[in-house]
């Protein structure tokens, strides 16, 4: 592999990322196909815990995940 090549990014922490956003990204979408999205903004403001409101934490997670992931080292 070239030294120009940078591998940052390539670590745990943004594969988790990855995979934190995109399972949240399916929840959301089945959500809009399930009910509409009338529905599924009325689960994210009402009081009680709902899985669109897991859904987003599990956005803001992911981001922070990959925000680790791709900070840079000092070495």
């Amino acid at each position: 592999m070239s030294h120009y090549y940078p591998r940052r990014g390539r670590n745990w922490y943004s594969a988790m990322g990855v995979l934190f956003i995109s399972v949240a990204g399916i929840v959301v979408v089945r959500d809009i196909l399930i009910w509409s999205p009338d529905f599924v903004l009325d689960f994210l403001l009402n009081s009680e815990i709902t899985n669109a409101k897991i859904s987003l934490g599990m956005f803001v997670f992911g981001g922070i995940l990959l925000g680790i992931g791709f900070r840079k080292k000092i070495v």
